[in-house]
């Protein structure tokens, strides 16, 4: 995962923090676990776990087997320990062990494994969703950031992919190259939650009152 298809080195731009973005291109664990985190905190926090939970462990790369081995209750204070790498340090902890220990059981401890031989987009979405913490949405933004920026494209991904498959989208983290998409991405994003919030509170006016009889 350190080179895309045209032999050029990766570089990815979603943390904005040189060294994070370093380890994201180059490991396809830390990757994974970014994505893991990535939920209910800014986007440059979550990507950005990964190099803090190398540094904290005491070295350049995240090792699947080693994680999946660690003490659970130590594993947790490498989380919990400010700055807390998380606004849920604990069960990200949790979630990133049992993701680990799925590898090892799996893949050998291999993450790109679970993507270097999938013979179609679709059988690689299958892949990811059935990773421990990974639902479907989940699952296609992290297809569609293999596809559009670490080279990953087998047969049909931007289809599985769905939305955040689409050229020229910026709807996800897989869009991010710089600053000025984190902008549009975290624009896109605050619009889709403020429709989301609009159509429940639509609906919500509309279903009809219940009285209670005495």
């Amino acid at each position: 995962m350190t080179t895309s298809d045209s032999g050029k080195d990766v570089t990815l731009h979603i943390a904005q923090n040189p060294e994070a973005d370093e380890l994201l291109g180059r490991s396809p664990l830390a990757a994974l676990v970014g994505m893991l985190l990535d939920q209910q905190v800014p986007m440059e926090w979550a990507f950005t776990g990964p190099y803090t939970l190398a540094e904290r462990m005491g070295s350049e790369d995240l090792d699947a087997g080693r994680i999946a081995a660690y003490d659970p209750d130590a594993f947790t204070e490498l989380f919990t320990a400010k700055p807390a790498m998380h606004r849920y340090p604990g069960s990200m902890a949790k979630r990133v062990q049992q993701l680990c220990q799925y590898l090892v059981a799996e893949y050998d401890g291999d993450a790109s494994a679970v993507w270097r031989d999938a013979a179609t987009g679709a059988d690689l979405l299958d892949r990811l969703k059935a990773l421990p913490g990974f639902g479907t949405q989940k699952a296609q933004i992290f297809l569609a950031l293999l596809g559009k920026q670490l080279g990953v494209r087998p047969p049909g991904w931007r289809e599985a992919a769905g939305p955040y498959g689409e050229a020229g989208s910026h709807r996800s983290v897989a869009d991010i190259t710089g600053p000025e998409s984190l902008v549009e991405v975290r624009a896109y994003k605050q619009e889709a939650k403020a429709a989301a919030k609009k159509a429940k509170a639509a609906k919500a006016a509309k279903k009809p009152g219940t009285s209670r009889k005495k």
